[in-house]
């Protein structure tokens, strides 16, 4: 259940809430409301960014704790989303090549935590998650993320693909979780990187896989055929930085 603090219930609050620049996720709008308050909230919905859902009353009602949603309902983010020049910056401060963990349909806000975790342990300058179909920076994400999400870049895109095609500009490679791909160990996983994961259920879209450089597969042996999206995540962030250290003792540039 979503922490209550993030749901915003009621025509007022939700007006309040975007006057005072809460970042909302999503606008849920009973169908068939068209009077004057509720279509200035669509239009600030739209203004900010966030998702108008138009639904049911009885799905309204079943969401609603107060009783008094007066057609609306909106999720607020937990935290702030960044920009996506603010994630590049923070690894050219650092003087370090990109490295970005790009999430295509998270759905479960569990694992969408522990990857933002995995992501800021691997190192990660930070985590790039689309607008759609996917789950965003809700309570229980922040608090699946351990305190990761204070330090860890989270940026919200329209188009995944899109994304991809303008980061690849920058001279950011990516890799794509995929069962059919080649062997983790025998890629070069080094250099201004992207590690895609896909959805829990599909993986990662066909879209957004032919916008990638190259397919990851990480080498199992038991009977079953796929791991948790946040355990594949954790898997091969921690190759890259295996990879990254390795190259880096090569070159001499550290020791050990």
């Amino acid at each position: 259940m979503e922490d209550r603090e993030y749901i915003i219930e009621g025509r007022n609050p939700i007006r309040e809430a975007f006057r005072a620049g809460k970042t909302i996720d999503r606008l849920y709008v009973q169908e068939g409301l068209t009077d004057g308050p509720v279509l200035a909230l669509i239009g600030q919905a739209k203004k900010k960014d966030a998702i108008v859902d138009y639904v049911a009353r009885e799905r309204l009602d079943q969401m609603s704790e107060t009783g008094r949603h007066q057609g609306v309902i909106a999720h607020a983010a937990a935290y702030e989303y960044a920009e996506l020049e603010e994630i590049l910056r923070k690894a050219r401060d650092k003087g370090e090549d990109p490295f970005l963990f790009v999430l295509d349909g998270i759905e479960d806000p569990h694992n969408l935590g522990a990857i933002i975790r995995s992501a800021n342990l691997c190192g990660a300058h930070g985590v790039i998650i689309p607008k759609r179909r996917a789950v965003g920076l809700t309570a229980i994400v922040a608090k699946a993320s351990a305190g990761a999400l204070n330090y860890t870049p989270v940026a919200k895109v329209n188009n995944l693909s899109q994304t991809i095609e303008s980061l690849k500009k920058e001279g950011i490679w990516f890799a794509a979780a995929d069962m059919q791909g080649e062997l983790m160990y025998d890629l070069n996983l080094t250099g201004p990187i992207g590690l895609v994961i896909g959805n829990e259920g599909e993986g990662v879209s066909r879209l957004v896989k032919e916008k990638c450089d190259f397919n990851a597969k990480i080498p199992m042996t038991g009977e079953i055929d796929s791991l948790n999206a946040s355990v594949a995540a954790g898997v091969l962030g921690y190759e890259i930085v295996r990879q990254r250290l390795f190259a880096k003792r090569k070159a001499g540039k550290i020791s050990g």
